[in-house]
């Protein structure tokens, strides 16, 4: 029973950094019918630019709660990561929206490419320690341990998916962008700058980016320049389970494949060694892809994009 709790909190926590890189990859596709394979490099931007600023103000304010510190770090990696992700828009998409799909699914795999190879270039190709900010004591529930790191991504994780579900549905941008995703011709007939709510997904998905990415980096204390890579897919498989193109199914599908992850590993770990198991914990998100779009290619809570044929 211990070992059943320990890897649902691990799969929630796990869960939910998937879950705030799917929301990119579904919001973009939302509105563009698009798939921005570069958004996993975009959470690896905020992972590196979130350790750099936290290097900077353990040196200048090393006194500061640890809280407050990850609290900068994220408040700093945001813009870096929107910026980026809005250059990447208007360079490498913008031209392409009405390209064949195989031309921007290429860029997108040119636009990672380059992402790494910059980081690489700045921040060297060896793993960044990431700073241990936060204590070390950690709260047990049912037999499991939780550090306060996790309880503070699991928090930060839900505030940041309720304030975009209260974007979405109660502000006019929202309303802009939904009826972009729906009928992009006819939202333009009525006024809606299409321009704009691209730049706004983008911002969005990646403000979400960088907020998972320093996440990640806090939650397994280092980050480097392809980490972004195999999250980003999984992220992607995550948004596929629960439905691309659909916010709701995002979040779910992004929690709902950690906790297949962290129980397949965990339990598989038990009967085969824990080598074994963490060996395999990669492979549930790509078999879990393969069976959602053989039966169900909808994914669990269907699709939200109107037919713009």
């Amino acid at each position: 029973m211990d070992t059943f709790i320990q890897q649902i909190i691990n799969g929630l926590v796990l869960g939910s950094m998937y879950a705030l890189v799917a929301l990119g990859y579904t919001m973009v596709y939302g509105v563009l019918n698009l798939i921005n394979f570069a958004h996993g490099d975009v959470l690896m931007v905020g992972a590196m630019v979130g350790v750099t600023i936290l290097k900077i103000v353990q040196s200048v304010a090393p006194n500061l709660p640890g809280i407050v510190k990850l609290c900068i770090a994220i408040v700093g990696a945001i813009p870096v990561c929107i910026i980026v992700n809005i250059i990447i828009e208007r360079v490498a998409y913008r031209r392409l929206r009405n390209a064949p799909r195989l031309a921007p699914l290429i860029t997108a795999i040119g636009v990672s490419i380059l992402l790494q190879t910059f980081a690489m270039m700045i921040w060297g190709r060896s793993p960044v320690p990431f700073p241990q900010v936060m204590p070390t004591e950690s709260f047990e529930i049912m037999g499991a341990l939780i550090s306060q790191t996790q309880v503070m991504l699991l928090a930060l994780a839900l505030l940041s998916m309720i304030g975009l579900v209260l974007l979405v549905e109660r502000t006019k941008m929202g309303r802009a962008m939904r009826a972009t995703a729906e009928n992009p011709r006819v939202a333009g007939l009525m006024g809606v700058d299409a321009n704009k709510v691209v730049v706004l997904t983008f911002a969005i998905g990646a403000a979400l980016a960088a907020v998972a990415g320093v996440m990640w980096g806090a939650n397994y204390s280092s980050a480097q320049f392809a980490m972004g890579f195999v999250p980003g897919l999984k992220a992607f498989s995550a948004a596929v389970l629960g439905g691309i193109g659909n916010i709701y199914g995002a979040m779910v599908g992004g929690v709902l494949l950690g906790l297949i992850e962290s129980l397949g590993a965990g339990y598989i770990g038990d009967l085969t060694g824990d080598f074994l198991g963490s060996q395999y914990q990669d492979i549930f998100a790509f078999v879990v892809l393969i069976i959602v779009l053989t039966l169900r290619p909808s994914g669990i809570m269907g699709e939200r994009v109107a037919d713009r044929a």
